[in-house]
């Protein structure tokens, strides 16, 4: 990669950074990789938001990460930048044999099951959770573990059997509710329901997957959605001169459905 353009002065300056910031000099690839975590999570908000402004300040927030990283790889004499956008050129290469040769793949999912192959068979990654990492957020490490799974042909035929799934888990894990009673504030869990809540979890993830829903996404918006109308129930509130914090849980509620009902599904 030349030293010329926006891509060769971010790297010098990458390099200007490690060098002369206190802060940078001390940083580390497990210190540095939060942080990356975060940029990424960032990308996807304002993806989602359909802000291109954002998304585009964003990603350079996220490219910095990339630069900095490539520069710790190379101080370490494991490679640099150059060698980063080498091995992932030729993995998209490779991973693209309908594209660059004569292989055939003539839909999105056939693309899916060809990768898998090509990992396995060129790249020599073995089993069949090969590569999913722990640290992924729980949400998204299911997703992938239940993927990978059905890369090998262990997966529902429809949606059917997820659903299906779905309400069982349900019922089970309203009898161990119903078994162990709600517990105290700030005690540990009964066993048996955290289980069951973890199997429809699971299954929860199984039935975005088959709807081709990113859970971890559609949970972030809905979190979001949810925060949100809180805080313009209580605006409303404070505009009828009540307070938000001083009403009963029907006064709340009764704000929340104005907001909710102002808000629609946004």
């Amino acid at each position: 990669m030349g030293a010329d353009g926006p891509l060769g002065e971010l790297r010098e300056l990458t390099r200007r950074l490690r060098a002369e910031c206190p802060w940078d000099r001390e940083q580390t690839a497990r210190t540095i990789v939060p942080h990356t975590v975060e940029e990424a999570y960032e990308v996807a908000d304002a993806a989602f938001a359909d802000d291109p402004a954002k998304l585009l300040d964003e990603l350079g927030d996220l490219l910095f990460q990339v630069f900095f990283l490539s520069l710790l790889l190379e101080e370490q004499g494991e490679g640099d930048l150059d060698d980063v956008t080498r091995a992932v050129h030729d993995k998209l290469v490779r991973r693209h044999p309908h594209v660059f040769g004569d292989a055939e793949a003539r839909t999105p999912a056939r693309v899916r099951e060809r990768w898998e192959t090509i990992k396995t068979e060129q790249e020599g990654r073995e089993g069949v959770f090969h590569d999913v990492p722990g640290s992924l957020p729980a949400l998204l490490l299911a997703r992938k573990t239940q993927r990978r799974a059905a890369a090998v042909g262990f997966d529902w035929p429809d949606l059917d059997g997820p659903l299906a799934k779905l309400r069982e888990e349900l019922d089970e894990l309203l009898v161990e509710i119903e078994r162990a009673g709600r517990p105290a504030p700030e005690t540990e869990p009964d066993l048996r329901v955290q289980d069951e809540l973890g199997d429809l979890l699971f299954s929860v993830v199984n039935v975005a997957r088959f709807v081709n829903v990113d859970p971890e996404l559609a949970l972030r918006r809905a979190t979001h959605r949810s925060r949100d109308r809180i805080e313009l129930a209580e605006r409303l509130a404070a505009e009828a001169g009540e307070t938000w914090t001083e009403l009963d849980l029907d006064g709340q509620e009764r704000w929340y459905q104005r907001a909710k009902a102002s808000k629609g599904r946004g």
